[in-house]
Parts: C-alpha cells; sequence; structure tokens
C-alpha cells in the first residue's frame, strides 16, 4: 500500500511534485529534482 505525499524545494519551499510513498516507510523521502522557480535542480523533501 502506498499514500501520496507532496515533495517541496529546499532551497525556495515551492511544493513542485507530487508521488507515492510506501506507508511501511518511516523517513521522509528526498530526491533530486528540478525546480521550475529557481531554474536548477535542487533536493526536495516530503512535506508532512
Amino acid at each position: 500500500m502506498s499514500k501520496k505525499v507532496v515533495l517541496a524545494c529546499t532551497e525556495c519551499l515551492s511544493r513542485n511534485y507530487t508521488t507515492n510513498k510506501n506507508i511501511a516507510a518511516s523517513e521522509r523521502l528526498e530526491a533530486r529534482k528540478f525546480c521550475k522557480r529557481c531554474g536548477k535542480h535542487t533536493i526536495h523533501r516530503e512535506t508532512k
């Protein structure tokens, strides 16, 4: 089973992406994605 999570840019805090996450995973999801607002690849973290 999975739940939908939102990923936010760590630099500008823009919420750019949504993805699915396994419910059993306890830590926050992190991914290196392109931020349209910053114009570069940055780390995006799961928000609450």
